[in-house]
This record gives C-alpha cells, sequence and structure tokens, in this order.
C-alpha cells in the first residue's frame, strides 16, 4: 500500500528547523529544579498559561542562558517581561549632566 496525497500526487516533505535554532540538552541537568518546578504548575494549573507558572519558566529559560544551554535573547522577544510578582524599577543616576 503506498501513501500519498489523493489522486496519486506524491509530495515530498521537507522539515523545517525550529525558529530560534537548535540547543544543547541539560546532560548535566544544571537546570533540572527549575524545569521541574515549572512542570509543576503547568500540571497544577492544568496547562494553563499562568502568571506564576510565567515565572518559573522565565527562571528556567534564565538558567539555560546563564549556563550557555541557550542563546541569550530579551525577554521582551521570549514575551516575559513585566509579569506579576516581579520587582520592576528604575536605575537613577545622581550624576550631573553636562553642557559642553
Amino acid at each position: 500500500m503506498a501513501t500519498g496525497a489523493p489522486g496519486g500526487n506524491f509530495r515530498s516533505w521537507t522539515p523545517t528547523p525550529p525558529e530560534r535554532g537548535s540547543f544543547p540538552l541539560d546532560h548535566d541537568g544544571e537546570c533540572k529544579q527549575q524545569m521541574m518546578d515549572y512542570l509543576k504548575c503547568m500540571k497544577y494549573t492544568e496547562n494553563k498559561n499562568a502568571p506564576n507558572c510565567r515565572i518559573l519558566a522565565k527562571s528556567y529559560l534564565k538558567c539555560r542562558m546563564d549556563n550557555q544551554l541557550m542563546d541569550n535573547s530579551d525577554w521582551d522577544s521570549l514575551g516575559l517581561v513585566n509579569l506579576p510578582g516581579e520587582a520592576t524599577f528604575e536605575v537613577k543616576t545622581d550624576k550631573p549632566k553636562n553642557h559642553d
């Protein structure tokens, strides 16, 4: 029995790479605790995109970035900015401005 599209048209399938490229697996378990915390949260919330799970996702991705298990990315591009419960603050400097 042959497989293909109806009418005998055979199409070749070309796989597409992931949008952000491939990244190494965490063989040494450097970020295992963060991953487990995130997965427990997802299970508890029945896979809803809950704010508390998003904070854990950010923690997991930060661990991966810090351990060179993925490329550094802006939190904005990952959709993980201004999450509830996160401290948001502005850095102010007391340096006088030069008007030369």
